[in-house]
């Protein structure tokens, strides 16, 4: 049977402020990309990162870095400081270019958390931890990251691609005097308006990227690890990527799930887990699609209607991607529709340093896939069919423009490279290849850049350009489903999940619509969560549980006073047995000193319940010889007056209270006979 154990121990009796905050659940947010995410959980004396996203939205402010010389982009001018000495020679290229905005707000670490407090990092899927370098090696962490096995390998290859398109373009000088908030102010937008650019760092190199990985420690779905004897995390399927999570952090009576990049389509990966999110006191939501208008299938479908028309044409078609996650989809869409289209000529090209890896991996991970493409691994077959499109040559994969695809490479064809953002990669190469010809087509599938910003530095622009942008998280109608299934207690999302699009302020259904409204935070944000622990799971000790005499106080409900040491150990609570008084070995003084040795766990005070009745009560004070008695009623119960004894007996729900003049024999007599009316424990 369950026993509820109610302690008052002494320590807690006056509680400060620190123990008072220690019962609190707070939620820092260093990210103002509710996309790529930054949260801090502070919860149970535990500091929990969730997500460490890296928004390189930033590069967009700046030129390409072409893979060969690029007499336009060369000979355009620098930007000179008109009011001093001060010269930035071509100041687009400063840095080196690598202009990525690491973590969006690593700046607030020092005023708003210090990182190296930080005891965990869970990683929800491998667009979310490309920022780990930045942690693991700047910032004094030296906890533990939490991730499953493919986020890990294709987080890899994703930080190892960048990495190569930045090392293989070295810039012959640097400059960083622009980024002196004087010289800043006097810069041409959008630099101008940037904000804390003294936070934008230069790429981490693979010896930290190797360093930050071996941080990390895999973990399996549905895999219970404690977090230092105080929460328990949980990763569960999120159906966003091939092993992406969501995340569950409970202690014994509190639980916090954590959604983020999460999928409710069919797709390569398992299926979402949602029943696991059930009964949670606080939602964290973030990682919602970043265009909730457009449908992934509608989408695909005009992809591969547009491919097909271009290479009919005679043109050739530039996708710009990441070499993980999405390609899966678009390469088995175009297997099935490759023979319809006549399209069964034209060639594939996957370009990436990666590119091998990536399609290697997604092969060998089968547990982490959908039930149908799991069921295909036993019969034996590869559960994606690009396999069968690298073996009839449909499909041809290089690292590089370099070598082998030269002597290759025949138009036309379809080229799968990134970067995404336009501005470095082998992508920068095509699109100034293939930018003067209309007959040639460049199609965005990736949300993440603006695709109007990315193709500024290449105007004027003869190729088409389509803007297909496949993202399969959960969009709001989706959220709105989820979240009425599985009824947390509260939500808390990013402010921009809150209110509709600032395009589109009219459409009230593109905001989360949930009861209680969700409560929201921005960037720098400190938020309370809205629950406080209030219980705690304790042990007892067969011992000490064999000498309770419990009493029944109401059908199914006893009670019995215990009188214990609590003993804590890395957050596991044990009540044992009190230490028993040595015995005196002779002497009245040794007998003193013992008697002052007990404990006062061990000077047991009676516990009372039960009611007055107050008719029952009048009758035996005139039994016992009391007259001129008198009953007012309350608010919170009555008040018995002895007029001649000038007393005063205040009977409540969860109190009685003597009050006489200085008369102790007087208060001892009416507390006896108040006493007959209750139990005594």
């Amino acid at each position: 049977k369950q026993i509820a154990i109610a302690l008052k121990p002494s320590n807690l009796n006056n509680c400060g402020p620190s123990e008072t905050a220690s019962l609190r659940c707070s939620l820092y947010c260093l990210s103002g990309h509710p996309t790529l995410p930054c949260n801090v959980l502070k919860f149970k004396s535990t500091t929990i990162m969730l997500d460490c996203g890296l928004d390189m939205t930033s590069t967009l402010n700046f030129l390409p870095l072409p893979l060969v010389q690029s007499p336009r982009l060369s000979n355009l001018p620098g930007w000179s400081l008109k009011d001093g000495n001060a010269f930035l020679d071509k100041s687009h290229h400063v840095d080196l270019c690598v202009l990525h905005r690491y973590l969006s707000s690593l700046s607030f670490q020092t005023e708003l958390i210090d990182l190296s407090t930080v005891d965990v990092i869970l990683i929800s899927n491998y667009h979310c931890m490309m920022a780990l370098p930045y942690i693991t090696e700047h910032t004094g962490f030296t906890g533990t990251v939490y991730a499953t096995e493919p986020t890990v390998q294709i987080g890899r290859l994703l930080m190892e691609e960048l990495v190569n398109f930045i090392e293989r373009v070295p810039k012959a000088q640097s400059a960083s005097l622009w980024k002196n908030k004087d010289i800043q102010r006097l810069l041409p937008s959008p630099l101008k308006d940037a904000v804390e650019v003294s936070t934008w760092r230069r790429c981490y190199t693979m010896q930290e990227v190797n360093s930050a990985l071996s941080k990390i420690q895999l973990v399996g779905y549905s895999q219970k690890i404690e977090l230092f004897g105080a929460v328990q995390v949980t990763p569960l399927s999120s159906g966003y990527a091939l092993g992406s999570s969501n995340w569950i952090i409970q202690s014994h009576y509190e639980k916090v799930s954590y959604v983020s990049g999460s999928s409710l389509l069919t797709t390569h990966p398992q299926p979402m887990d949602q029943a696991s999110l059930k009964n949670s006191d606080v939602l964290v939501l973030t990682g919602l699609t970043q265009i909730p208008t457009a449908n992934p299938d509608g989408m695909v479908g005009e992809f591969c209607s547009n491919l097909a028309l271009t290479v009919r044409n005679g043109g050739n078609v530039l996708v710009p991607c990441y070499p993980s996650g999405v390609i899966y989809d678009l390469l088995e869409c175009l297997y099935q529709y490759i023979d319809s289209a006549g399209l069964s000529n034209i060639p594939f090209y996957f370009i990436s340093p990666v590119a091998n890896s990536s399609l290697e991996f997604s092969q060998i991970f089968a547990e982490w896939l959908c039930h149908n493409k799991q069921s295909k691994v036993y019969l034996p077959e590869p559960p994606f069919p690009h396999a069968e499109l690298i073996q009839t040559n449909k499909l041809k994969h290089y690292p590089s423009i370099h070598g082998d695809f030269s002597n290759d490479f025949r138009q036309p064809c379809v080229v799968f490279t990134g970067h995404p953002s336009l501005r470095f990669g082998d992508v920068v190469h095509f699109m100034e290849l293939w930018g003067k010809s209309s007959l040639n087509t460049v199609i965005f599938t990736e949300p993440d850049f603006s695709y109007l910003e990315a193709l500024a530095p290449y105007q004027p622009l003869a190729m088409k350009c389509i803007y297909c942008p496949i993202d399969t998280r959960l969009n709001f109608i989706q959220v709105s489903k989820l979240l009425k299934e599985v009824q947390p207690l509260h939500v808390v999302c990013p402010e921009q999940y809150t209110q509709p699009p600032p395009a589109q302020s009219h459409r009230m259904d593109l905001m989360i619509d949930c009861q209680p409204p969700a409560m929201s935070y921005r960037r720098a944000d400190v938020l309370a969560l809205p629950f406080k622990r209030r219980y705690e799971k304790i042990e007892i000790m067969p011992e000490l549980a064999d000498s309770l005499v419990p009493m029944e106080i109401k059908p199914g409900i006893s009670l019995a006073t215990v009188s214990a040491v609590l003993h804590t150990k890395d957050n596991k609570h044990v009540l044992q047995p009190p230490p028993r008084p040595t015995q005196p070995t002779s002497g009245k003084k040794r007998k003193q000193r013992v008697s002052e040795d007990i404990p006062d766990c061990q000077v047991l005070k009676p516990l009372l319940s039960g009611s007055i009745p107050v008719e029952q009560f009048v009758q035996t004070l005139e039994k016992h010889g009391f007259s001129d008695i008198k009953v007012e009623d309350t608010a919170k119960g009555h008040i018995v007056l002895l007029q001649e004894a000038e007393t005063l007996i205040q009977i409540e729900e969860d109190s009685t209270h003597i009050i006489c003049d200085n008369d102790e024999m007087l208060r001892v007599r009416l507390r006896d006979l108040v006493l007959k009316f209750l139990q005594k424990f």
